[in-house]
């Protein structure tokens, strides 16, 4: 039976019961998660936790050991390929460091999953990619840029262009502002959340970073001791006593931060 959220919506992502298991490691167990359409989920823990491997399982890269994920109601995977096409096209995904094509321009690295469809032509692909540019702020010229011609900023801006391209319901983002300055940061925030309102997006993103967090989160998913240890906002989670939260949560950097205005 599906969670609910309290305004009675069905969830778009369900992690039920998922263990995960690396040789004779374990780093989920018994790991439940649920997202609901509209959410801004930030996912934080420490390092090894296992954030990016749960991002990954969401979006059917990695398989759990047990357990079973579900997005929209559906299970990842099934023996039905048009059935798995289509809601592989329900969400996008921005990996760490934009994880561009190095030997294509931003033209074609936001046109690949365009073309993959085979059944756009390439003027209506030309529009798209164009609209798709606007969309994350860059200009037409920017399109016959090469990865290594891009700032840090611009490589992460073609890569949310390319993670919209199929004008997905659902958008995860894995460490979206690392390595980024903090005015580039925050310009970034500041198109998600733009981005999230216009679009009616919902979000999940992996990030380490206390100002993407406040920025962006609706709700914080905390993963530590192998699964999720609170999903709330940031008022309620900064309550719970554990070591991970007085590190991450109540440090002095973590309350400066905490106590700013936040959208």
């Amino acid at each position: 039976m599906s969670a609910l959220s309290g305004d009675g919506q069905e969830p778009v992502i369900e992690v039920c019961a998922v263990d995960t298991r690396f040789g004779e490691v374990w780093v989920h167990r018994g790991l439940d998660l649920s997202v609901f359409r509209g959410d801004m989920l930030a996912l934080v823990g420490g390092s090894g936790s296992g954030k990016t491997t749960l991002l990954r399982q969401m979006v059917g890269l990695q398989l759990p050991t047990r357990g079973e994920i579900r997005l929209f109601g559906e299970l990842l995977a099934s023996n039905d390929i048009q059935r798995d096409r289509a809601l592989r096209r329900r969400f996008g995904m921005l990996f760490q460091q934009g994880a561009l094509f190095s030997s294509l321009t931003a033209y074609d690295n936001i046109a690949f999953p365009l073309r993959e469809l085979r059944c756009f032509d390439e003027s209506l692909i030309h529009d798209l990619v164009m609209l798709k540019l606007a969309m994350v702020e860059l200009l037409p010229r920017h399109a016959w840029l090469m990865p290594a011609e891009l700032s840090g900023g611009m490589v992460t801006r073609v890569a949310l262009a390319r993670a919209l391209a199929l004008e997905p319901e659902l958008l995860f983002l894995d460490e979206p502002t690392a390595g980024l300055d903090p005015d580039r940061a925050d310009s970034f925030v500041r198109l998600i959340r733009m981005l999230g309102r216009e679009l009616g997006l919902t979000v999940v993103l992996v990030t380490h970073d206390l100002e993407t967090m406040a920025g962006l989160a609706s709700r914080v998913a905390v993963l530590a001791d192998q699964r999720i240890l609170a999903c709330a906002d940031i008022e309620q989670i900064m309550q719970i006593d554990h070591p991970f939260i007085d590190t991450f949560f109540r440090s002095e950097r973590g309350r400066r931060v905490l106590s700013g205005p936040r959208a």
